[in-house]
């Protein structure tokens, strides 16, 4: 197993996914099966009551949890084909400032790779807790993924 860059991940994701470049999210960790990814603070991603719009918090669970797939599937990305299946999200707390949302996979990522080569698919669930600057929670999130190998490569 080569060594992984997951710096180099974080930044490639940036740029990958143009979405949450609109929202100027920050990849700032990638390990195997976590993710870290901040949300800023900006006028334009506020709501009507003048909090984080409920819609930018989804979007920063939601790349946080695709970070964290990447970064456990980071040696098998040309061989699979990944979609977010459902999502679920809890708004707990009014958000306010910069929001960290932090994601974990369900499964530990050696296992999912061995579902993966043995049914050529697996899914899994990936847990979001997204927090302010005091570490309040503001919102939990979760997001299962689906990942099959590709066509051409199906048993």
């Amino acid at each position: 197993m080569s060594e992984i860059d997951f710096d180099l991940i974080a930044k490639g994701m940036s740029q990958a996914v143009p979405f949450a470049g609109h929202l100027d999210l920050e990849i700032v960790e990638v390990s195997e099966g976590e993710a870290t990814v901040l949300l800023p603070d900006r006028p334009e991603l506020k709501n009507h009551v003048g909090s984080q719009h409920a819609g930018a918090l989804f979007t920063a669970a939601e790349t946080a949890s695709g970070a964290a797939f990447v970064g456990a599937f980071a040696e098998r990305m040309g061989d699979v084909t990944p979609l977010a299946r459902s999502a679920e999200i809890a708004y707990e707390r009014i958000a306010n400032g910069t929001i960290t949302a932090k994601a974990r996979l369900g499964v530990p990522a050696a296992q999912a790779l061995e579902t993966l080569d043995t049914d050529g698919k697996v899914e899994f669930p990936c847990e979001i807790e997204l927090t302010d600057a005091n570490g309040t929670v503001v919102a939990a999130a979760n997001v299962r993924w689906h990942v099959r190998l590709k066509q051409q490569q199906q048993r």
